[in-house]
Order: structure tokens, then C-alpha cells, then sequence
């Protein structure tokens, strides 16, 4: 990763009405950490830095940051964290950690993928990202401000995992080696193909039908055994007036 310079000035303004100030005045407040000195805060102009992210494919930067009224002419840092705005995504704090041209470091890059996956293109699969980032670490000047991967020989069901991957020059890639980077995962229309089987067949719902039906008809005669019952208790009401009579 090469370095680029920026300028940056020490800040005296630490309170939150004096940031907005800050702000307002089209300065970004900063702090850097790390190095051999305590943490120290500054402020950098907005276009400046805006300006560095934009032409950057990641906010992973590397720069040579010149503090005005410093006895090092420059401090070579990492931007370490970047606060956004959650509405406008203007900057609104910038963390810089000072690194050491000669010692190792370790930070996380984006993943980014070229090519159009096989089973894509030919299997109307679709490209799954499992880790969007991966940790590398290496000195300094070899960071990468992405890891690459070429996804076109990809087929459906297959998946790229981090030791597939063939890092940069000067790098190593941190994390286990069976965890999965990128994967085609098969169509939606094929996974949810057994779904239909699960609503009930006309047929099973005449037939319930048909059985109320007969578990009806076969009710009625009960209700009507009760009328014949009726009938004898008619009759046997003459027979006993006519004893009645004879007595």
C-alpha cells in the first residue's frame, strides 16, 4: 500500500460544542494513537481527507501525516476508524494509528470478487458472500487495500475458502483455512420444488365431506326410533278405557 501524505494540526477544541465548532469550520477532529508518544489529538481539513477516501478503493489508508509545529517532519500512520454521519455519511471523527515502516501489522481488508460465477451465468445460481472481510498482515508498504478473488470457474454448490486463496506478495492471510469466503448457492425455484406436496388433494377433501355426509344420514334414524315408541303408548291408552269400562 503506498503512502500519501496529509496534513493534519493539533487540537486544543475537545468539548462537544467546540467540535461542532470544529466541524462547522470545515475541520474534522482526529486523534492518533500508537507510536512512542501518548495519544494525541488533532484536526484535519474535511476536503482533505474526503478527498483521500474517495480515491481510495477501501477506507484502509496509508499516510504520511505531517502535524504542523511537530519535530517529525512525518509520522507514518494507518487510518485505524473513520465515523460517518448515519444520515449524510459526512466524516465526523478520523482514529490514525502510527506504525513502524519496519515491524508487521494486521488489519482487515475488504473482499472483493471479479468474474461472473459458472453456475450463475449457466445454473441461474447466485453468489453468496460469506466474509465480506479477511485479516491480513504484513509490513506496512505490502498491505493491500483489498484481497481479490476470481469467482468464474465457480459451480453451483461449490465455494471458495481462505486457503484457496493466493495472497499478495508479502502477506499473510489470518483465520482458518476451511472457512468459507464465497460459495453459488443453487435457485430458490429448486429448494422450495417439494413445497406444493404439502397442501391436502381435493380428493381428501371430498372424501371428508362424504363422510359427515353418511355420519348425518346415519343419525336420522335415531331420531325418528323414538316415534314408534310413541305410537304403542298411543294405542295402549284406548285398551285401558275399555277395562275400565268393563270393571
Amino acid at each position: 500500500m503506498k503512502s500519501v501524505p496529509l496534513k493534519a494540526f493539533p487540537r486544543t477544541l475537545v468539548q462537544r460544542g467546540a467540535v461542532k465548532k470544529l466541524r462547522a469550520s470545515g475541520r474534522v477532529p482526529a486523534t492518533i494513537y500508537g507510536g512512542q508518544t501518548k495519544p494525541q489529538n488533532l484536526e484535519v481539513v474535511y476536503d482533505d481527507i474526503s478527498d483521500l477516501l474517495h480515491d481510495s478503493a477501501s477506507e484502509n489508508l496509508l499516510v504520511d501525516l505531517s502535524v504542523e509545529s511537530d519535530a517529525r517532519a512525518k509520522r507514518l500512520a494507518l487510518v485505524q476508524e473513520i465515523q460517518h454521519h448515519p444520515l449524510s455519511g459526512k466524516v465526523l471523527h478520523v482514529d490514525f494509528h502510527e506504525v513502524s515502516p519496519t515491524e508487521k501489522v494486521t488489519v482487515s481488508v475488504p473482499v472483493e470478487t471479479i468474474g461472473e460465477a459458472a453456475g450463475v451465468k449457466n445454473g441461474g445460481g447466485s453468489l453468496t458472500h460469506v466474509l465480506l472481510k479477511l485479516k491480513v498482515r504484513s509490513l506496512p508498504k505490502d498491505l493491500p487495500e483489498q484481497i481479490t478473488i476470481d469467482v468464474t470457474a465457480l459451480e453451483i454448490g461449490k465455494s471458495i475458502h481462505i486457503g484457496d486463496i493466493a495472497a499478495p506478495a508479502g502477506v499473510e492471510i489470518i483465520g482458518d483455512k476451511h472457512l468459507t469466503v464465497v460459495s453459488v448457492a443453487a435457485p430458490r425455484a429448486e429448494e422450495e420444488v417439494a413445497a406444493p406436496t404439502a397442501a391436502p388433494a381435493a380428493g381428501d377433501v371430498e372424501m371428508t365431506k362424504e363422510k359427515k355426509e353418511e355420519g348425518a344420514e346415519g343419525a336420522a334414524p335415531a331420531k325418528d326410533a323414538k316415534a314408534p315408541a310413541g305410537d304403542k303408548k298411543a294405542e295402549a291408552k284406548p285398551e285401558a278405557k275399555a277395562e275400565a269400562k268393563k270393571k
